[in-house]
């Protein structure tokens, strides 16, 4: 039986770009869609259920953040990568606090993009039949969203389990705390990031041979949080 072809769409108002990347995505395999302007690609994003949405921030209509927005709004959790001119570290930081999985800047080497797009979709879109992922005496089971530890069921939040795999998704990363909150929460989260405390503490106890000196789920003190196989 042959793969699902993967949809992208892309939202991207200057024509030469849209019909440059395109090309180079159906050459790579992808069935690809596209919006000139931020209310038609709001539009597609939500009727044609995309795989994976590259979206532009200065658009005509409604601009890229105000799309991401709307989409998270409504329970969509469609893999998005922006792409902007602008290389300023707080748009950056708000594209990923508004729920975007990679931020690129322009001009970009288009390998770079390709691959970034490669990367978000394996890590939002586990193939079928993926071997679980492993460490220590646990066993995650990206695609059934099932984990064990010893061959015993472990039962996690919703929550819970998007940290986890942000984690597996990263091992030997140190993430900030407000890094795990834009990674694993997104950006219509209300609270503290000390929350990630408590939910590191969560995991520890569940997976750790010893919660009170762990060997996965570390602390980097003055830093964040690091996971180690």
């Amino acid at each position: 039986m042959s793969e699902k072809v993967q949809r992208i769409l892309v939202v991207e108002d200057d024509l030469s770009i849209l019909t440059g990347l395109s090309i180079n995505l159906r050459i790579e395999g992808y069935d690809v869609l596209q919006a000139q302007d931020g209310r038609v690609g709001l539009a597609k994003a939500l009727d044609e259920a995309p795989d994976l949405v590259v979206l532009d921030i200065m658009l005509p209509e409604l601009n890229g953040f105000d799309v991401l927005k709307e989409l998270r709004q409504r329970g969509r959790d469609t893999p998005v990568v922006m792409l902007s001119a602008k290389g300023m570290e707080p748009d950056k930081i708000l594209g990923l606090n508004l729920g975007a999985d990679d931020y690129v800047v322009k001009p970009f080497g288009l390998q770079e993009l390709l691959a970034r797009i490669k990367a978000v979709l394996r890590r939002r879109h586990p193939a079928s039949g993926a071997p679980p992922v492993t460490f220590g005496d646990v066993e995650v089971d990206m695609v059934g969203k099932t984990v064990a530890r010893a061959g015993k069921a472990v039962e996690l939040t919703a929550q819970e389990f998007k940290l986890l795999t942000h984690f597996l998704a990263h091992p030997g990363r140190t993430f900030s705390r407000e890094e795990l909150l834009s990674g694993a929460w997104g950006f219509d989260y209300e609270g503290s990031a000390r929350t990630v405390d408590n939910f590191v503490r969560q995991l520890r106890l569940k997976f750790e041979p010893d919660p009170e000196a762990p060997r996965h789920f570390l602390t980097i003190r003055g830093l964040g949080y690091r996971f180690d196989r």
